[in-house]
Order: C-alpha cells, then sequence, then structure tokens
C-alpha cells in the first residue's frame, strides 16, 4: 500500500497521508519510535536537500494522537562527512519541536555501533537505530550524482559511523546499501517530495511538487518514486539486488495507491536532470564519497565545460597513494601533480581549478 498526497501546508499534507496509510497495523502505543530525516548538511529544506521540520511536525502531531508518550521519541541523524549534525539540527529547524513537543534530538556521531551481517557484506551500525521499536524513516525525494536517486534506502547511511560511510564509497555504494536495509528494519516511510533537488543530493536547484508519498515497504517506495523523476526503477542499483534478495517489490499496476488532492498536483515536469552523467566521461572516479562527488559535478556545470581541457579529473579514496599528472579532487588525490584540498572540497576552490 501506498499513499501519495498534495498540499503547501506540509505538517497537514504528512498528517492526512498517515492518517490514510495502514501504518496503525504496525504501530503500537507502547513503542519507541526514532525520526530519521534526511539533514545532510546544515542547509534549509527550501533548497532542496533536507527533511523539512514540518515534515516531521506532522508525523509528531500524528504519533501525538496515536498515544505514544513524547519521552519515548527521538530525532536521530549523521550529517555527512565533514558537517556538524547539531549545527544541521539547529539550521535547518529542528530544535522548536523539541520544546513544542517534548521529543529529543540525538546525533549518531556520538552513538556506539555494531557490526552485523547479511549475505556476506558487513555492516556497522548505530545502535541507536537498531534499538528502537519503530524507525521512521523520512528523506528527501532527490537525485544522486552516484545513485541517479536517494530516498528511503539510501537515507539509512545516516544510521552509520562515518568511517563507515566512507568504506561504503570503497567497496561501491550499492550492495552495502542494500544490506543496510536488510539490517535496520524501517517501521515506516514518509518521503519528503515537497522540494528535492533533481539535480544532485546537496541542493541549490530545489524542483517543487509538493507532494508527500508514505508506506511501509522501502524497495516499494523507492521504486514508485524513482518512477516520478523518471528513472526506471531497474536503473538504481541498489533497488535490483534488495528485490533479488526478497527485501521488498516494485511498484506495478497492482499496487494498492491512494493518491490525496491530486488537484494539488502541480502541472510542471518533474524529471531528473541527470547532470551527472553529462560529466561522467572526463571522471575518473575510485571510492569516491557523494560530498565529493557531487562538488565536483557542480564545479563541472558552473565552469561551463572547462573541464575538457584537464583531460582526465581523479577523484577517490583509490587514489590515496597513486601519483598521476591529471587534476586530483580532495585530499584523497594529494600525490597528484595537481590537486583541489578539501574533505569534501568546496566547489569554488574546484571551479578556481578548472577556470
Amino acid at each position: 500500500m501506498l499513499v501519495t498526497n498534495f498540499g503547501t501546508d506540509i505538517a497537514q499534507t504528512v498528517y492526512e497521508a498517515l492518517g490514510a496509510s495502514d501504518i496503525c497495523d504496525y504501530l503500537k502505543p507502547n513503542f519507541s519510535v526514532a525520526i530519521k530525516p534526511n539533514l545532510v548538511a546544515p542547509r534549509p529544506a527550501s533548497d532542496g536537500a533536507t527533511t523539512h521540520p514540518e515534515a516531521v511536525e506532522g508525523i509528531l502531531r500524528f504519533l501525538q494522537e496515536f498515544g505514544i508518550s513524547p519521552g519515548k521519541v527521538s530525532i536521530i541523524e549523521s550529517s555527512q562527512i565533514g558537517d556538524d549534525t547539531r549545527r544541521a539540527f539547529a539550521n535547518c529547524g529542528y530544535e522548536p519541536l523539541v520544546k513544542k513537543y517534548g521529543v529529543s534530538l540525538f546525533d549518531l556521531k556520538q552513538d556506539s555501533c555494531t557490526v552485523l551481517e547479511f549475505s556476506g557484506t558487513k555492516v556497522e551500525i548505530c545502535n541507536r537505530a537498531l534499538e528502537t521499536d519503530f524507525l521512521i524513516n523520512v528523506p528527501v525525494l532527490k537525485a544522486h550524482c552516484q545513485t541517479n536517486l536517494t530516498c528511503t534506502m539510501k537515507n539509512l547511511k545516516g544510521c552509520i559511523p562515518d568511517r563507515e560511510k566512507r568504506r561504503f564509497h570503497t567497496i561501491g555504494l550499492h550492495r552495502p546499501i542494500a544490506a543496510l536495509n536488510a539490517l535496520v528494519k524501517t517501521g515506516y516511510c514518509v518521503v519528503d517530495g515537497i522540494c528535492g533537488d533533481l539535480t544532485f543530493e546537496e541542493g541549490g536547484n530545489p524542483t517543487y511538487a509538493n507532494r508527500i508519498v508514505v508506506g511501509r515497504d522501502p524497495v516499494l517506495v523507492d521504486s514508485f518514486c524513482a518512477e516520478i523523476i523518471g528513472y526506471y526503477p531497474t536503473d538504481i542499483e541498489y533497488l535490483n539486488i534488495a528485490k533479488n534478495w526478497g527485501l521488498g517489490g516494485f511498484f506495478s499496476p497492482d499496487t494498492n495507491l491512494i493518491e490525496l488532492n491530486t488537484d494539488k498536483k502541480p502541472r510542471h515536469s518533474v524529471a531528473a536532470s541527470r547532470l551527472a552523467a553529462r560529466y561522467e566521461k572526463n571522471i575518473h572516479q575510485d571510492g569516491a564519497c557523494s560530498a565529493c562527488y557531487a562538488a565536483l559535478i557542480h564545479a563541472l556545470h558552473r565552469a561551463s565545460g572547462s573541464d575538457l581541457r584537464h583531460g582526465e579529473i581523479c577523484i577517490g579514496q583509490g587514489f590515496r597513494e597513486k601519483p598521476g599528472g591529471g587534476l586530483g579532487i580532495g585530499d584523497c588525490t594529494r600525490h597528484m601533480s595537481r590537486f583541489v584540498p578539501g574533505c569534501p572540497p568546496r566547489a569554488t576552490d574546484i571551479i578556481s581549478a578548472l577556470e
């Protein structure tokens, strides 16, 4: 079952969507609940990168009326490598929710971890995500420079420590993302599709769709959301792996889909721009972290093709000990003849190097 609702009052749109869903078949009044938004960086949700605090407020209103004690509800997150989660909580507007609803904020960068294994893939996971009775996953529907889509399944990367985030990129993102979703059980998904960036994951180019999508099965939710922005589910490798592992099914004509307030649908296109694909031929990446890669894509786009004068551009953890004559991006490429420092580097510095 999926419910999609349209509206500009975000909290109310979420509240209505949950009310029309089957979440009450799984949620119990005595459960502890962890809400996992996407606060990848300390940027406002209007930029298209982070979850609207109003979306989480809609969930809190629903939980309050359901009878969940505020003391049993926490908002958990670990921002991307190089960013401070507590600053993201403050800048993204989450601190007022603590005062209004009596819930807590928890920085997973400060959590202890446990190593678990699924289908031969070991994953180090923050204990708070494992120990909660009911995890509500609240991603932003947006494009991603390496995986095409980032939504519910990839949002769980915020439930692993920074060292594990780096390792995911060295072993390939897709299989560990699927394994992570097998090990961390999502109770329910609430997708913030209000104004996600359909260019890449760090925001700056929001596309307003005023849509909320809710459902139980992360694979089903992500396959539906992939189609919303113009991808087939089979275009997303971690979705294929998860489906083959029996973690969920793809959206189909047989899916029970409830659409609310369709008169509020935007009339413009909400397809992904596929910007990253335009520059792949000029990039040699080996284990590149998303923040670094996204900064490079943004810089290449801003530099209007000047990358073609530099030949191969190298990026990623696989270049840590490799000398070379091309242009390196990030601290991992410090042994190259020219490199842009930073972990991740600033897009403005990359633009300067390109120009």
